[in-house]
């Protein structure tokens, strides 16, 4: 299970990645689902991944390289695509077309669907953001849903839900992000640090932040620590119900 959110506001994109894999209880290990191409001031693409390692390592791989792309009949590769939509679109190909080659070896109960979080800008055009199913379909965050997520999604969804906003500040936006972590944490043991982040400006291609934070970050401890506080005091403050106690 993994934990990844993208959030998309007026000042900008933040995309958010946990490292924790889980293949058994005697079987966990650390490996990075956030990956960033270009980065150079042409291009920023931000992919995060949750689902089938396997299959998500070798989309990606697929997608760098170039797939045929089903609608043009032309080889076509997200690290020369011309637009973010388009690099979402060749993406979402890839996965489909990977994860339907894998099919013919399912064993069990093994599944190999993955989902990917897609976000940035190619050229200067506006930053968009993306999730990627595993048929290779995708839906767009727009100013209604500045977020989106996948993987271990519903702990973290409702700080998300009742605290931002597309007019949020990007900083306050990642500092929402980082409770939904939290959240989703603190109630399911298959998410776990570090977390990847990055974050870029509104049209810009390159980012301004590239960072892990690790289990010795003091922030992160420290903004933990305060949001079970702050939890505890939020429900000690509201009156007991007037029902009464059989």
């Amino acid at each position: 299970m993994t934990y990844c959110v993208g959030v998309l506001v007026k000042e900008g994109l933040a995309v958010l990645a946990d490292t924790r894999t889980n293949a058994g209880v005697d079987n966990v290990s650390t490996y990075r689902k956030l990956r960033i191409f270009g980065n150079d001031g042409k291009r920023l693409i931000a992919v995060a991944s949750a689902g089938s390692l396997s299959t998500t390592q070798t989309a990606i791989e697929r997608a760098c390289l170039g797939i045929e792309a089903p609608d043009t009949q032309e080889t076509e590769s997200i690290l020369t695509a011309p637009s973010i939509h388009r690099a979402a679109y060749i993406l979402g190909q890839a996965i489909r077309f990977t994860r339907d080659e894998m099919e013919g070896l399912r064993q069990d109960d093994v599944n190999f669907d993955a989902t990917l979080l897609v976000g940035g800008s190619v050229g200067g055009e506006r930053t968009r953001l993306f999730l990627v199913y595993a048929a290779g379909n995708f839906i767009e965050s727009g100013d209604d849903t500045p977020f989106l997520q996948i993987g271990e999604t519903k702990y973290g969804k409702p700080i998300l839900d009742r605290a931002l906003s597309y007019d949020t500040e990007l900083d306050e936006a990642v500092k929402i992000a980082l409770i939904s972590f939290s959240s989703t944490m603190r109630s399911n043991l298959a998410v776990g640090l570090p977390i990847d982040l990055v974050t870029v400006r509104s049209a810009q291609c390159k980012a301004e932040l590239v960072y892990r934070i690790d289990d010795h970050d003091e922030y992160y401890r420290d903004l933990n620590d305060r949001w079970s506080k702050a939890l505890r005091a939020a429900q000690a403050s509201i009156p007991k119900p007037p029902y009464g106690v059989a």
